[in-house]
């Protein structure tokens, strides 16, 4: 039997998805399956330890043959142990056992049909079970005694001396039915998994053979099959299109020969024409030079003018457009999570008087020098520019405002004890400086009110000295 390309795909497609699906379902079936039974034991594990820190052993001493069953003390524990039982329906029995060499001895049983008496000795030797007189257990699998088949949970009593543990029994039928509730999910899911890898198998199968026969229409409407009289080629879909691109090749390869035909007439026509194209694009090269000289000059002006609309004129530092500009985007970057930064605000020391004494070209002079000054000590990351006439600003990003402080201080000490040298004399030139630290958060402006009013607190107390603002 021969099949065609779309059932072959279909076919391929529907055992890969079948595959996949399977082994991944089966890993999350088995997963689910000891995810549960690991519940299902710290469950009866933690509840075993819930209820032992309940009991005392010194009661516990007192019930130790049958006849103590009519004790108030007995009644007492047991109907406790019952009330247990019938908050949780998924526990059958929960019962007291005292260790007895290497036995277990019952001492009290929720069980309300036929309960074990005191001292009654549980004969099934299980290893869980007396370890749980030393630390929490649980049943690794179901055991079976008179009563039952049950998993099981143990846990001491934490006031004794490993002599009592606590047992809680869920009944096999309980944990059978929460495993067939898995396996329902899973076939279910099986199922489901095998009704969707058809449904995908088939479109995905039908959307490829598809295109395969919309290329052999097309083709066959290039180069229709004249000899076929309308009856379909035989094979499948592949040998259909191959069969249609034969054709289409054939009448191309005539085509082609033509084209060569006419390519060589045109070929002699360009020859002609490549010749007049040549002189004129010796023209359109020299007038592309010119061209190309005035955008290299348009260029050149544009970054004057940029590098004009940055830098302060006379300092060569940054100027106040600059600085703002900085200043919004170092915010930007607090913002996104980067450290905060400090502003250093300076202001020369009367200045005024400097202009008034020796003239404004030696006031130029000043603002020169103190800049070379700055730029000298600041660090590599700070950036210097000119807020105001003699007012200068540093912008010091990722800094903590003790850092900012000692650099403030230092710059000026620095000033202080390096006066001016004029022609025939040495000029002091000092500044006062206001700092502070940029809360994340809030607005800029505030930030440089802090810093201005830290300044003027600076001129206040005498002039040549560091004010940090309050934060």
């Amino acid at each position: 039997m021969r099949f065609t390309i779309q059932t072959k795909l279909f076919l391929s497609h529907f055992a890969a998805i079948i595959l996949v699906s399977g082994s991944v379902g089966s890993y999350f079936y088995h997963s689910a399956i000891e995810n549960l039974m690991h519940a299902l034991q710290s469950r009866l594990m933690n509840s075993a330890s819930l209820i032992s820190s309940s009991l005392q052993d010194a009661q516990l001493d007192q019930i130790r043959e049958e006849k103590d069953m009519t004790s108030p003390n007995y009644q007492h524990y047991v109907n406790q142990l019952r009330s247990y039982v019938k908050t949780n329906p998924d526990i059958a029995f929960i019962y007291v056992m005292r260790k007895v060499d290497d036995k277990a001895a019952f001492v009290l049983d929720s069980d309300m049909q036929e309960p074990a008496f005191p001292g009654e000795i549980y004969e099934p030797d299980i290893a869980t079970l007396m370890e749980g007189f030393l630390r929490p257990s649980v049943d690794k699998e179901l055991a079976e005694d008179r009563w039952g088949v049950f998993l099981s949970g143990y846990s001491p009593v934490q006031a004794g001396n490993d002599d009592y543990l606590v047992g809680i029994d869920m009944r096999a039928d309980e944990v059978k039915k929460k495993f067939e509730q898995i396996r329902l999910a899973g076939f279910l899911s099986l199922a489901l998994s095998v009704i969707l890898a058809m449904i995908f198998s088939r479109l995905l199968s039908q959307n490829l053979t598809r295109r395969i026969t919309d290329l052999t229409t097309r083709f066959a409407r290039i180069a229709p099959d004249e000899q076929s009289n309308g009856n379909q080629a035989n094979g499948d879909e592949i040998n259909q299109l191959a069969r249609a691109f034969d054709l289409m090749s054939q009448r191309l390869e005539v085509k082609q020969q033509l084209i060569e035909t006419n390519q060589m007439a045109l070929r002699n026509a360009h020859d002609d024409l490549e010749e007049r194209v040549e002189s004129r694009t010796m023209e359109l090269v020299q007038t592309n030079e010119k061209l190309l000289r005035e955008i290299a000059e348009r260029k050149h002006v544009e970054q004057m003018l940029e590098e004009t609309s940055r830098i302060d004129y006379l300092t060569n530092s940054l100027n106040r457009r600059a600085m703002t500009r900085r200043l919004d985007q170092v915010v930007s970057q607090t913002e996104r999570g980067s450290e905060s930064f400090c502003i250093i605000l300076l202001d020369v020391d009367h200045f005024k008087q400097i202009n008034d004494s020796y003239g404004h070209d030696i006031g130029d002079q000043v603002l020169k020098y103190i800049v070379k000054q700055l730029k000298s000590r600041i660090r590599e990351a700070d950036e210097l520019g000119r807020w105001g006439g003699e007012e200068f600003m540093i912008l010091c990003p990722e800094t903590q405002l003790a850092e900012a402080r000692l650099l403030a201080q230092r710059l000026c000490d620095d000033l202080s004890g390096n006066p001016m040298t004029l022609i025939d004399k040495q000029l002091a030139v000092t500044a006062s400086f206001g700092v502070s630290l940029y809360q994340p958060g809030e607005v800029l402006s505030n930030c440089l009110k802090r810093t201005d009013y830290a300044l003027y607190e600076a001129k206040a107390k005498g002039r040549n000295c560091v004010v940090v603002a309050d934060q």
